[in-house]
């Protein structure tokens, strides 16, 4: 007889639902995680009052109900909009692409006909081409003054190369709004929730073992042994012993400061389009909960670069050779009858927060359907 029923092997955002779900169906859950914390990359600390993201800004958003819901069980969620400025050199734009931008940079514009003079002429430069690169794909989406100035630089700091040496698909279609709107996203609903997300995050585990500090690879017989069955949210490669290769990803560094003011930059995400800067964006947390009365506040400077051992890894590098690796891991990964393969490491894809969980909905469901065939 098993101790559990599950061992999950991460307590992110994907190994916390799949546990809570679990739990709730009567099962006996074992988490584990070699970091000190839950939560993973939505882990938020307290500094000075203030709520910090320590693995970059992460805003909840979703048009899924059933979604919002589900998290608003563990947190109430407040009424933050992600609203976003762009600054290149001393100049600073709302974004996303809206009637705010396009009224800055040309000083003509009044109204959305305007707007899509200027968009459209600079569009012609495209004519008749195919995109090629990430450069021509922008020029024939937005034209080349909002591609020079917003997404030129910001876009060659992300991913260390120059933009005409990128595949043209990472960007297939831009936010343009001929409104003036400067919410980022178009989703039914977003917040950040009260509290912080690691609040959030152990709501969702209460009543469930938990183990930190726990590297499942330094005693995987032991952890197969324990559990019926595991649900893995780590590298899909390091699970196989990098077998057929590692997959490639970038990653992130952070400088974070206390300063003694009261307010630093007006918003809590200003992106660095330009060159000028070896950042790409500063995030001040106090802005995520409205925080106007703290004389303090906390920024992070966030800087893209190659991923290294130990660091943490972001953002997949969806080239042709990333994905076949990736798809060849997948093949490997659903012969493993006993183990469960979920999240963003696991999976090799770059995921917002509600599509983890719908991942993680998706998976639970798959495991409850084959059990419930089982006994049939």
């Amino acid at each position: 007889m098993k101790q559990y029923d599950y061992l999950v092997v991460g307590a992110g955002l994907f190994g916390a639902t799949f546990a809570h779900l679990a739990k709730k169906d009567g099962k006996k859950v074992l988490v584990i995680d070699k970091r000190e914390h839950i939560a993973g990359n939505i882990y938020t600390e307290n500094i000075k009052g203030i709520q910090v993201h320590q693995y970059g800004a992460h805003i909840f958003h979703t048009d899924n109900s059933n979604v919002w819901n589900f998290v608003n069980q563990f947190a109430e969620f407040n009424r933050y909009t992600n609203s976003p400025v762009a600054r290149i050199g001393n100049e600073i734009y709302n974004l996303p692409f809206n009637m705010n931008t396009f009224a800055k940079i040309w000083d003509d514009v009044y109204s959305p006909e305007d707007a899509w003079r200027h968009i459209s002429e600079e569009r012609k430069e495209m004519d008749g081409k195919v995109p090629s690169n990430l450069e021509e794909q922008a020029i024939s989406l937005i034209g080349r003054t909002i591609y020079e100035k917003l997404i030129k630089g910001y876009t060659e700091k992300q991913w260390n190369r120059d933009c005409k040496d990128l595949p043209a698909f990472i960007i297939k279609r831009l936010p343009v709004r001929f409104v003036y709107d400067n919410n980022y996203f178009n989703d039914k609903y977003q917040g950040i929730p009260v509290g912080g997300y690691t609040n959030m995050v152990a709501q969702m585990l209460s009543g469930i073992d938990v183990q930190l500090n726990t590297n499942f690879f330094k005693n995987v017989d032991y952890y197969k042994e324990i559990a019926e069955k595991i649900v893995y949210t780590g590298p899909i490669d390091e699970y196989f012993h990098y077998s057929l290769g590692v997959l490639e990803w970038r990653s992130l560094k952070f400088e974070t400061k206390i300063l003694a003011e009261r307010n630093y930059q007006g918003n809590a995400v200003v992106n660095y389009t330009g060159h000028e800067v070896d950042y790409t964006r500063v995030i001040e947390h106090k802005h995520f909960e409205f925080d106007t009365e703290s004389p303090n506040t906390v920024v992070t400077f966030e800087y893209p670069t190659d991923y290294q051992e130990g660091m943490e890894k972001y953002y997949t590098i969806n080239d042709e050779k990333n994905n076949q690796l990736a798809l060849q891991y997948r093949e490997l990964a659903s012969k493993e009858s006993n183990v469960i393969f979920g999240g963003r490491l696991a999976e090799y894809k770059y995921y917002d927060m509600d599509d983890v969980i719908e991942s993680a909905f998706s998976k639970y469901q798959e495991e409850v359907n084959e059990k419930k065939n089982r006994l049939d």
